[in-house]
């Protein structure tokens, strides 16, 4: 006889679609324990442009893995699944539901699907990695990618200086490409029943106005002084690392190197976030059996929690 699984939930969503919200009044309306799926919100003192729940909201609906590391410290997508899977398996024990939130897909792909073994991060190769793109430029070392792991350059932007630099490190580290660790069979099974709840608009226009309004917003709650607070307090964080490349750190840092002026960096940040809810939504349409809800609409919650309550009987 088959054993029954545990059932979570993933609420899955762009970037200012409301995720947040919505997740605290689902706690209020069932056993839910929220897990931050956000790569961004890992990190601390980074507050305002990862758009972390304030600590009101955090003192009604508790999120679990924000604020755990340090910005100038390193989070893999294996520690990830490895610190979610305890999690999971103590709020159970609680007699409560995880209730997984986040647009980092990567990490919800990682826990569906598994990841395979990677090759540990060696600094030294690392480092070598990073003194040549400063010699060379990245799209330089994107070409030498290209020779030795084609298929996973053709998914990569020339600049794209974080994934190139693994790729390269994954290399040189194991002799194999990335691509043969991705395509391996040799993944964990997720040993739970997943629910997944999808936030997508209806209308692009008014999602794309939310983000407008929330950068913005940003602005005025002070992010050009929060990375300024976040490189006195963190003197060996570089522009480079994975925290300072997040949406809005990257643009402002860029800014203060005086590669141009407010108005046109205040723009850059909402371009770029504009594109990363485009390539989450791209994400969310290739997922198997996920419930989509319209984040624009004034009734979703009521309509989620209803949802939900089917599942639940």
């Amino acid at each position: 006889m088959a054993m029954v699984k545990p059932t979570i939930f993933f609420l899955i969503g762009p970037t200012a679609s409301g995720k947040t919200k919505l997740a605290v009044d689902l706690v209020n309306a069932f056993p839910f324990e929220i897990i931050s799926v956000d790569s961004a919100q890992i990190y601390q003192d980074m507050n305002i442009g990862v758009a972390k729940p304030s600590q009101d909201v955090l003192d009604v609906a508790p999120h679990h893995l924000i604020n755990i590391i340090k910005p100038d410290e390193t989070y893999s997508v294996a520690q990830f699944l490895q610190d979610t899977l305890s999690l999971v398996d103590a709020i159970l024990l609680r007699g409560h539901i995880p209730l997984l939130v986040g647009g980092t897909m990567m990490y919800f792909n990682a826990l569906e699907k598994g990841i395979n073994q990677m090759p540990k991060t060696d600094y030294q190769i690392r480092k070598d990695i990073e003194k040549e793109a400063n010699q060379f430029g990245w799209p330089k070392l994107y070409e030498k990618l290209k020779s030795v792991d084609k298929e996973t350059a053709e998914k990569l932007n020339p600049n794209d200086a974080q994934r190139i630099s693994r790729a390269l490190e994954v290399f040189y580290s194991s002799g194999k490409p990335l691509s043969y660790f991705h395509t391996s069979k040799n993944k964990n099974e997720f040993p739970f029943t997943i629910c997944k709840l999808g936030l997508m608009p209806s209308n692009r226009k008014i999602l794309h106005q939310r983000i407008e309004f929330r950068v913005n917003e940003m602005i005025e709650n002070g992010l050009f002084k929060e990375v300024e607070l976040l490189r006195k307090k963190y003197p060996k964080l570089q522009n480079h690392m994975p925290s300072m490349r997040s949406i809005g750190y990257r643009q402002v840092l860029e800014y203060f190197n005086g590669d141009f002026q407010e108005k046109e960096c205040i723009d850059k940040i909402v371009f770029a976030t504009r594109q990363l809810a485009k390539r989450q939504m791209t994400w969310m349409r290739s997922m198997e059996n996920l419930h989509v809800f319209d984040c624009v609409n004034d009734d979703l919650n009521k309509e989620v929690v209803a949802f939900i309550k089917e599942v639940l009987l």
